[in-house]
């Protein structure tokens, strides 16, 4: 299996040419979230080549024009696409109430039904669950209620070893369990302890979303399990660190610094501040702390192979 993220969008508040704000595609177990949905995030899915089709779940982290101001024109495109499949949006409460707003001014009915999930803005929550992974929100500490998301695989099975198998002759009903870790006993009362019969399988994959938010020392609580990879926004270099406190947004350093504290695997900081024309000066600080930091900009995709492994591709 593989967890990508792929950067539709990484900049603060106003959007520059070559530059928009924050929207992520992040594709885990085969499944498909556009995590915040800035202005312009349809031009970016089509120039990255993501299928509108693929897009059931929307996760808002919050309501700052910049993390949702293109939500609305994305669902009247669907409309326009002819989409009769449901979308499945989880968002602070009042969003749901502004989109129909939005919507009821240019008459418009959508062909297809929007769900909505509202968040929990204070406490971690459970939003979305299946047979193959589980996504969480969790709070963060902005000058608006902000949620962060967590993705992970849930365990995998064992795999069974071949020879095993056929050395053992092990009924079909039993293999279930045996993947589970379970020992076997033979039809003579013998006990075979799984790791001669399975092997371990592959880890479990997992992402934290960390977007607009002062640094949390205590952000390993409200996650389910240490990240493999981490976003972190870096809105400011650390010589503004009190623009950034002021405005409860964090600097490079600050965000590599909660990267050790999460025990992260790897880093990615964006939501970079327009004074920035260069992120090398970001980078570089984060790397000093933590040295498995990578810049967010648009049209690279994070690919994540193993808790070790991190592919990284940068768009045309």
């Amino acid at each position: 299996m593989e967890l990508k993220v792929q950067i539709l969008g990484s900049s603060s508040a106003i959007p520059l040419s070559g530059r928009n704000p924050t929207a992520q595609f992040v594709t885990i177990a085969s499944r498909h979230f556009l995590v915040d949905c800035g202005e312009g995030t349809q031009i970016q899915l089509r120039r990255n080549r993501i299928g509108f089709s693929r897009i059931e779940h929307i996760l808002i982290s919050h309501l700052h024009g910049d993390h949702f101001y293109g939500l609305v024109p994305l669902l009247s495109t669907l409309h326009l696409l002819d989409r009769q499949k449901e979308v499945h949006i989880y968002g602070p409460p009042e969003l749901e109430k502004g989109i129909y707003d939005l919507l009821a001014l240019s008459h418009a009915k959508l062909r297809y039904p929007l769900v909505f999930h509202p968040l929990n803005m204070k406490e971690p929550d459970l939003v979305y669950e299946d047979k193959g992974i589980k996504v969480h929100s969790f709070p963060l500490k902005h000058s608006l209620p902000c949620c962060g998301f967590f993705f992970q695989e849930k365990p995998k099975p064992r795999k069974f070893i071949k020879e095993a198998l056929a050395k053992y002759s092990i009924p079909n009903a039993e293999i279930r369990q045996i993947k589970q870790g379970a020992d076997w006993e033979d039809e003579n009362g013998n006990i075979v302890p799984n790791h001669e019969l399975t092997t371990d399988a592959p880890a479990s994959l997992s992402y934290a979303f960390c977007t607009d938010t002062k640094p949390i020392k205590q952000l390993r609580k409200l996650l389910p399990d240490a990240p493999d990879l981490l976003y972190h926004e870096a809105t400011f270099s650390e010589d503004l660190k009190d623009r950034a406190k002021q405005t409860k947004h964090s600097t490079a350093k600050q965000a590599a610094e909660i990267a050790q504290l999460v025990e992260a695997k790897h880093l990615i900081i964006g939501h970079f501040s327009v004074r920035y024309d260069e992120f090398d000066e970001l980078l570089q600080e984060a790397k000093a702390v933590f040295p498995k930091t990578h810049i967010a900009v648009e049209k690279t995709t994070f690919k994540l192979q193993s808790s070790e492994k991190l592919l990284i591709e940068l768009g045309s």
